[in-house]
């Protein structure tokens, strides 16, 4: 699997994270944890990371991912009790406007770590 190692190392932090802290804090708090487990493993972790959104050509706005790790991997964090279907189609969109393969959503609001690899489906890279 491409970027298998880095997937597998980012997703350690938050199993880190998630160990230390437990569940029940806001989204932020998980944030800078990451982001100091991040520096502590030496990793290259870009925190909100501003991905211009076009319609016809002009920039009509942005959202924030919340990390680019080494440049190749989107993180998007969430702090709820279960996914829902608008957070992967928010991580899809990421993926394509980044025109990035993978990314990571990790949830830290269970009571323990769910994670999901999500895949850029207009990627000729499909996760094998």
């Amino acid at each position: 699997m491409k970027y298998e190692e880095l997937t597998y190392d980012i997703i350690s932090c938050a199993f880190r994270v998630h160990q230390e802290l437990g569940n029940g804090f806001q989204e932020k708090i998980y944030h800078r944890a990451m982001n100091l487990e991040f520096m502590d493993k030496g990793m290259d972790a870009a925190s909100e990371v501003s991905i211009p959104i076009y319609y016809k050509e002009k920039q009509i706005g942005f959202r924030k991912a919340d990390f680019i790790v080494e440049n190749k991997v989107m993180v998007e964090l969430k702090a709820v009790l279960e996914y829902e279907n608008a957070h992967l189609a928010q991580a899809f969109n990421y993926l394509t406007i980044l025109n990035f393969d993978i990314g990571l959503l990790l949830n830290f609001g269970g009571k323990s770590l769910q994670y999901k690899r999500v895949y850029n489906r207009n990627s000729r890279y499909k996760g094998k």
